[in-house]
């Protein structure tokens, strides 16, 4: 399997975990294999929140090491983020929404999954996206 198929695939598992405990667990796991993994919630109407949610994930992204302080890497993950959230819009335009963004890298290539719940009452929607970039050491 290529490796960007198991960033990926962490950077989804982040995005799902439901718990800090369950965060830190992966993190350490993913650490063993070479992969370094973050997270951060979010919530808010969906169209007012997407600013705050790509800043978060930027925010995290610095403080868990995914990437460095550096322009192209916030830009890879705001672009990624941005990607991920467009893929969720038909089913959140106009609805409250809450999740979570999961980060991952390894090497060049850096995911964003974003795993949201669609507030509709009792009835509530669930969506994942994904979204991948490639960065320079």
């Amino acid at each position: 399997m290529s490796e960007n198929i198991w960033v990926a695939r962490a950077a989804v598992l982040m995005a799902v975990s439901s718990t800090r405990e369950e965060e830190a667990a992966l993190k350490k796991s993913f650490a063993e294999k070479g992969i370094t993994v973050g997270a951060v919630d979010f919530g808010g109407e969906y169209v007012s929140a997407l600013p705050k949610i790509v800043e978060r994930a930027v925010v995290a992204a610095k403080r868990e090491k995914v990437i460095s302080d550096t322009h192209h890497h916030e830009g890879a993950v705001a672009g990624a983020t941005r990607d991920a959230l467009a893929m969720v819009a038909a089913k959140a335009l106009g609805f409250n929404v809450g999740g979570k963004v999961g980060l991952a890298r390894a090497g060049e290539h850096v995911n964003v999954a974003i795993f949201l719940g669609v507030g509709l009452g009792h009835l509530d929607d669930m969506a994942v996206a994904l979204a991948h970039r490639a960065i320079h050491e």
